[in-house]
């Protein structure tokens, strides 16, 4: 049985993902933080989908949630398939200097901690010197990580530039355990994302600064990491592909 572990998927890209696996025959592992009610209505359509799925609740920056979500996950489904590091916060825009440390502190716990961890436990699990079978870890960045958001959020953008490197180090390293490690960077995205961070119409303010002349969609995304997650990805570890409409 393939089976698939998502991070943040309550909603946005996560919930797409997480919906388009089960098309894919993917059980799933729908984790969350704190929307349980976002988390309901993705598990409930997975079902209606006639998809297996079960819930996963905890906060990725910690360790001991991080190790509770994959040992629940092992109890229904055992060792996952592909492990999607798609959890991730953003902050309202502020000027660099402005950055608090409890913001810095919180965005990169989150962003970059955290992913880590969930890297980590996925690997405990895949790699053949650990007498797994192998894998494929997605990395879900951000074209914020190559364009540096400046004067808006160089912090996210520093954090999804750690994911990138992540992505390239744990490749090389995995080569020859079985695991391929890729990540995608979405651009501008039709998600909640831009109402936490203080700008809800961003997605439609943007879409003019975007070759395509439009934002992309979470399915969108969503296509690109199941395509990577896939056989059809066989060759490809260490890459990542923008999802960004040109930009």
């Amino acid at each position: 049985m393939k089976s698939i572990l998502i991070t943040g998927a309550s909603s946005g890209i996560g919930a797409a993902i997480a919906r388009l696996a089960v098309r894919d025959d993917y059980a799933v592992g729908l984790c969350y933080r704190s929307n349980r009610r976002g988390a309901e209505e993705v598990a409930e359509a997975i079902r209606d989908d006639n998809g297996d799925v079960v819930m996963l609740q905890g906060d990725v920056a910690s360790k001991s949630d991080v190790t509770k979500i994959f040992r629940e996950f092992e109890t229904f489904y055992g060792n996952p398939t592909v492990v999607v590091n798609n959890a991730g916060i953003v902050a309202p825009k502020v000027r660099f200097e402005d950055m608090e440390e409890m913001r810095l502190r919180k965005m990169f716990y989150t962003n970059v901690i955290g992913p880590f961890m969930v890297a980590q436990e996925a690997v405990r699990r895949m790699a053949k010197r650990n007498g797994g079978n192998g894998g494929v870890i997605v990395n879900v960045s951000s074209v914020a990580a190559r364009l540096g958001s400046g004067g808006q959020y160089v912090d996210y953008a520093s954090s999804k530039g750690a994911m990138d490197t992540l992505t390239i180090g744990l490749a090389q390293e995995m080569a020859d355990q079985g695991v391929r490690v890729v990540g995608v960077r979405p651009g501008i995205i039709q998600t909640p994302i831009h109402g936490k961070g203080g700008e809800p119409d961003r997605a439609d303010q943007m879409a003019g600064h975007i070759p395509l002349q439009r934002a992309g969609t979470a399915m969108e995304v969503a296509e690109s990491v199941l395509w990577l997650a896939s056989d059809a990805a066989s060759y490809v570890t260490g890459s990542i592909l923008d999802v960004a409409g040109g930009r």
